[in-house]
């Protein structure tokens, strides 16, 4: 399987508003979400890219945007990477949900959390896994197994989806952070998958590409589902 690159949406005008934004229209970057889409280009310099795939949400189409048209790549709508459907809790200020006694489940419980008039967060990790992984089989096909492609979608999200990686209960998920257009990163293999990055801020990520096999003559080539026992030697 191939190498996905996790990348939240940069940081929009919703950011840092208070508001639970979730899917409400027209939520755009503002100038420092703007900025860290154009750094993006930089950031992925000599990291080849076999697709681009993003939410629906307008956030996340702007942020891969100037990475789209520097390397001539489509962007691929994904409907099961949107943000959560957060229902009637959609607009509200953060200050007065966090009274709400849903709010302590979602901290706590978040595998039993299901917002009123939305989703639940359980069903919002089934449908993004199943995405980031229907994607990843269908990149690997066309591309092979050292393919790296880029997902940019949203915090709870990618944050669920790391979770799965990590074999991390969903109730555990509110211990990873994901920044406004930071990078994670998880290698698929045929058994587990390695997480490499998270929460990355960085500017060069040429370390991320895994390297062509090179199997040796009269010996079974190691299995890239394996993990290296006492920690690998980087590169």
């Amino acid at each position: 399987m191939s190498t996905v690159i996790l990348l939240r949406h940069g940081k929009s005008t919703a950011n840092g508003s208070g508001i639970l934004a979730g899917r409400s229209p027209k939520v755009n970057l503002d100038d420092t979400g703007r900025a860290q889409a154009e750094k993006l280009v930089e950031r992925l310099d000599g990291v080849p890219l076999s697709g681009l795939v993003v939410s629906p949400m307008l956030r996340c189409k702007q942020t891969v945007g100037p990475l789209a048209a520097a390397r001539g790549l489509d962007k691929v709508v994904e409907p099961g990477l949107s943000e959560v459907d957060y229902g009637d809790w959609t607009g509200k200020e953060l200050k007065h949900l966090a009274k709400e006694p849903l709010w302590r489940v979602v901290q706590a419980h978040a595998s039993a959390a299901v917002f009123p008039g939305g989703e639940g967060l359980a069903a919002m990790q089934a449908r993004s896994v199943a995405a980031v992984r229907a994607h990843d089989r269908r990149i690997a096909a066309e591309h092979g197994d050292h393919a790296v492609w880029l997902l940019c979608s949203h915090g709870d999200v990618i944050k669920s989806i790391l979770a799965d990686a990590l074999g991390q209960h969903l109730d555990a998920f509110q211990r990873i952070v994901v920044d406004p257009a930071s990078i994670s990163v998880v290698r698929y293999t045929e058994t587990r998958p390695f997480v490499t990055r998270v929460n990355d801020h960085g500017g060069d990520l040429r370390g991320i590409v895994p390297p062509e096999p090179k199997p040796k003559r009269g010996k079974k080539a190691a299995s890239g589902s394996d993990a290296v026992v006492g920690g690998t030697t980087g590169r």
